[in-house]
C-alpha cells in the first residue's frame, strides 16, 4: 500500500516577489485554523534551502540566483526519487515554482524508463529560458528546463557563458536530458503568456485548456481527452499553481495574480478525474504568498481545502 508523503520545499528564490517560501506555515495555519490533524496524518520530510541568497547582489539579470535555484532542484529532485523509489506518493508543496524542474527531474530519476506526462494547472505556461525571460526570474522557466529547448527562435538576452553553463546543468538534473516530450505536457488556465511562450506553445502543439473552453465544453470531457492525450504516458505529474485559480474570486496571495481563472472546485475535479486513471505519481502545489494575501489567510485556506480533498481522492485510487 502507497504512503502519502509531505514534502515540504520552502524555496522562492526563484520567483520576483518575496514570501511564497511562507506558503506552507500557511497552509499548516490553514489546517489548524479549521481543526484539521492532516499535517500530522501523514510523515514529512523539509527540503535545505538557500533562500539567504536573495541577498547576493551579484545577479545575472536572465536568470536570477541561477546557481541557487539549481541547488534547490537537484535537492528536490532528490527527495522525489527516493520517495518514488520507496513507493511513496510524493505531495510537494513549494514556494515558487520553480521547484517543479526538481520535482519532475527526480520523477523521472526514479522511473527511467517509463514515460512521463505533466499536468500544469496554472495561469502562466512557464516555458522561458533565459534566452527569452523578460524577468529572469526561473519560476517562469521550469517546462523550458524539463523539455531541453531554449527556443531560440525567439532570443532576445545575450546569456553570458557562466549562466549558460548553469542552464544545462539545470537542463541535466535527474537523468540526462530531457525528462518530457512536449506533447506529453497538458495545459489547464494558462492565460497570461508572453510572445516567446505564444510561439513555442503552437511550434511544439501543446494543448492548452483555457478557462473558458472547460466551462463550454465541460470539464469532464476536457479532462477525459487530455488523458487520450497522454494515453502514451506510464505516469503523471500534476503541478497546480495556485495562480491557477481566479484571484477576484479568491485571494491575491500569490507573487502573479491573474483573473478569470478556475474555481476551487474546478481544480478538485480536474485532478479528481485526473487521479481516476491512477497514472498520478505525484502532485505538486506551489505559489502561494501570504504577505500578499489582503483577505488574511485566505489563499492559504483555499488551496489547503484542495490539498485536504484530492489527497482523499488519491487515497480511493490508490
Amino acid at each position: 500500500m502507497k504512503e502519502v508523503k509531505i514534502i515540504k520545499n520552502r524555496s522562492d528564490i526563484g520567483a520576483g516577489t518575496r514570501g511564497s517560501d511562507m506558503g506552507i506555515d500557511a497552509l499548516e495555519i490553514a489546517a489548524i485554523n479549521k481543526g484539521s490533524n492532516y499535517f500530522e496524518q501523514y510523515n514529512f520530510e523539509d527540503v535545505i534551502t538557500e533562500n539567504e541568497s536573495i541577498y547576493n547582489k551579484v545577479n545575472n539579470s536572465f536568470a536570477k540566483r541561477i546557481e541557487s535555484v539549481f541547488n534547490q532542484c537537484k535537492r528536490l529532485s532528490n527527495h522525489v526519487k527516493v520517495n518514488l523509489q520507496e513507493n511513496n506518493f510524493p505531495v510537494v508543496l513549494s514556494g515558487d515554482h520553480s521547484s517543479a524542474l526538481g520535482t519532475i527531474s527526480g520523477v523521472k530519476a526514479a522511473n527511467p524508463n517509463k514515460t512521463v506526462g505533466v499536468i500544469w494547472i496554472d495561469a502562466h505556461a512557464d516555458l522561458h529560458s533565459p534566452y527569452t525571460s523578460p524577468s529572469g526570474n526561473i519560476h517562469g522557466m521550469p517546462l523550458a528546463a524539463a523539455i531541453a529547448d531554449d527556443n531560440l527562435d525567439c532570443l532576445i538576452n545575450d546569456v553570458d557563458r557562466e549562466t549558460a553553463e548553469l542552464w544545462e546543468r539545470m537542463k541535466n538534473i535527474g537523468v540526462h536530458g530531457q525528462k518530457v516530450l512536449p506533447e506529453h505536457i497538458v495545459y489547464f488556465g494558462v492565460r497570461d503568456t508572453e510572445e516567446p511562450e505564444d510561439k513555442q506553445i503552437e511550434k511544439l502543439g501543446i494543448k492548452n485548456y483555457k478557462v473558458a473552453e472547460v466551462r463550454y465544453r465541460g470539464l469532464e470531457v476536457c479532462v477525459t481527452e487530455s488523458l487520450q492525450r497522454l494515453s502514451d504516458c506510464d505516469i503523471l505529474y500534476v503541478s497546480f499553481d495556485v495562480d491557477g485559480m481566479d484571484c477576484d474570486m479568491i485571494s491575491y496571495g500569490t507573487g502573479t495574480p491573474v483573473p478569470k481563472g478556475f474555481d476551487p472546485d474546478e481544480v478538485i475535479t480536474i485532478i479528481e478525474k485526473l487521479m481516476e486513471s491512477k497514472k498520478v505519481a505525484c502532485l505538486e502545489i506551489v505559489e502561494i504568498n501570504p504577505l500578499l494575501d489582503l483577505k488574511g489567510n485566505k489563499m492559504a485556506e483555499t488551496a489547503f481545502d484542495i490539498l485536504e480533498s484530492v489527497t482523499e481522492i488519491w487515497k480511493t485510487f490508490a
